[in-house]
């Protein structure tokens, strides 16, 4: 997905919540110039924060083998450029951190320390692989954290509760709710092919009347009726 992309999606999401939403921005989608617009799109969307890390272009996932890191330097000047383009300074720059898979623990702590001196407000290691590391990363770099608890990857299964107590401010969840969607969808589809009717179903479902609570479909409802009402009520030319 490109820059425009993510932040449209992304934007569709935080205009749609009363909490706080972060995004994930890839590599910035370029070099310094190019962080800085992402910022940018992600403020004007309406999120509250993003995070970017120092892989190599293209990247790949942060779980996988054969990643690539560009260098300390080049990554605080995609900081700085983040920083600097942001207009709301509530707005978080989350630097995140994928080189101990290819220079080290000692390597990651040591960008770790340099991102936030740069001007990041949060540091986020990636595919750290035991709950030592997690604690160890967390005594060594004396900044908010935020821990990324994603499944089937290099790391273990470790609770929110026990994230807290080695320090960390912030897990994120990214693939749980999608990967749930995507089994229940897979069965529900078997399921459909197998007897031809969605009725063994239905207690999966949302009813319509909870979709419709959800959405404020009432709500809409009525405004749409009160501007109709105004409307006809106003003589032509009025």
């Amino acid at each position: 997905m490109t820059a425009t992309e993510m932040a449209t999606q992304a934007g569709y999401i935080a205009r749609s919540v009363n909490i706080p939403a972060i995004a994930d921005a890839d590599n910035g989608y370029g070099e310094a110039i190019n962080v800085f617009r992402t910022v940018q799109e992600y403020e004007r969307q309406g999120l509250s924060g993003l995070h970017i890390e120092d892989q190599v272009i293209p990247k790949r996932c942060g779980h996988l083998d054969g990643k690539q890191v560009i260098s300390e330097e080049h990554m605080r000047e995609k900081i700085a450029a983040a920083v600097s383009a942001r207009v709301n300074p509530d707005f978080l720059i989350i630097a995140r951190v994928d080189s101990k898979a290819v220079n080290g623990f000692d390597d990651a702590v040591k960008r770790a320390n340099s991102y936030m001196a740069a001007g990041a407000d949060m540091i986020f290691p990636e595919a750290l692989t035991t709950r030592e590391e997690f604690a160890e990363f967390a005594r060594q770099v004396k900044a908010p954290l935020l821990a990324n608890m994603t499944e089937f990857g290099k790391t273990p299964y470790i609770t929110v509760q026990e994230f807290e107590a080695f320090g960390y401010n912030m897990v994120i969840f990214p693939m749980t709710a999608f990967r749930i969607m995507m089994k229940a969808v897979e069965d529900g589809m078997r399921l459909l092919k197998e007897q031809g009717t969605q009725t063994a179903l239905l207690d999966r479902m949302t009813p319509r009347e909870d979709l419709y609570r959800l959405i404020h479909y009432q709500e809409y409802e009525r405004l749409d009726a009160s501007l109709a009402t105004q409307f006809s009520a106003k003589p032509p030319g009025g």
